[in-house]
């Protein structure tokens, strides 16, 4: 059975960009008879906030999104520290793992140039305080089909360089922490938004070294964007759906107001979770 996953960071409240992802979700999930696994993505210690995960739950059942599994009991990053550890110690036995003092503004790039790859760490070794930990990645290219933007090869060497597995203040990375989490829960359909179509080359080859044998199915969709091209964002409060709440708009309103952004149905149409997530697959129903 098909399982994909429903995966918020606590960092903020849902906005209309959360629920056009949850209507694919659970669409897609229920047209291929699968299961929707919620996990709460709070790796990033510094933002995370117990109230913005509060926020998040009850928006999710108020607009009619339940999932199958990862809510009693809550599934969380946070929690998953035994798990990480578990997987970078696989690494360590395995590939080149290494320490990194540097940070983000002397790096001043997306790739990583390698400077620190000299001091390598064994097995059990535990870096000291200050340094990040990175994985080599090999050359080879990594291909996968999309079923929203088709067939594509990504180079993860040549984007991002060593991967950042864990950061300078002890935090796990998301590109780590997801990987582990999407291998160790059994996820093998991957539905997200089209500005993390990046990671995805560099996903797969991460899992592929944690040994993982197939490679997941993938839909990057389409992003709702501001007048200025932006994506929405919680940290600019665009469009938040507790406001739409506070401002009387009804669950089939709001899930109306994000199906129409991306022309899923009419302006104006309201609809309910079901019916939504039945309209975006018909819309890819060839692909399926």
């Amino acid at each position: 059975m098909i399982c994909t996953r429903f995966a918020p960071s606590p960092t903020g409240y849902l906005h209309l960009g959360h629920v056009v992802n949850a209507i694919y979700v659970w669409g897609l999930a229920r047209a291929l008879k699968g299961r929707v696994l919620l996990r709460i993505e709070d790796h990033d210690r510094l933002r995370s906030r117990r109230t913005f995960e509060d926020a998040i739950l009850e928006d999710l059942a108020w607009l009619g999104f339940v999932p199958d599994e990862g809510l009693h009991p809550l599934r969380r990053q946070s929690e998953h520290d035994a798990a990480y550890l578990r997987a970078l110690s696989a690494l360590q036995a395995t590939h080149q793992v290494f320490a990194c003092h540097c940070s983000r503004k002397e790096i001043a790039q997306e790739r990583y140039p390698g400077r620190c790859r000299h001091r390598r760490l064994r097995p059990g070794d535990t870096p000291p305080h200050g340094t990040g930990i990175r994985v080599v990645l090999d050359d080879e290219p990594e291909g996968f089909n999309d079923l929203a933007l088709g067939e594509i090869v990504q180079r993860p060497a040549e984007q991002c360089g060593d991967l950042l597995l864990r950061d300078r203040d002890g935090h796990w990375t998301y590109q780590f922490a997801v990987t582990v989490d999407d291998v160790n829960d059994g996820i093998d359909l991957v539905i997200r938004g089209q500005d993390l179509l990046s990671s995805t080359g560099r996903q797969i080859k991460l899992a592929r070294m944690l040994g993982r044998a197939s490679v997941p199915h993938f839909f990057h969709h389409p992003l709702i964007l501001k007048p200025d091209g932006q994506k929405l964002s919680k940290a600019s409060g665009d469009t938040g759906v507790r406001d739409l709440r506070v401002a009387g708009e009804r669950p089939s309103t709001v899930i109306g107001l994000a199906a129409a952004a991306l022309g899923l149905i009419e302006q104006g149409e309201a609809m309910d979770a079901m019916s939504a997530g039945e309209v975006a697959a018909d819309s890819i129903r060839g692909r399926l």
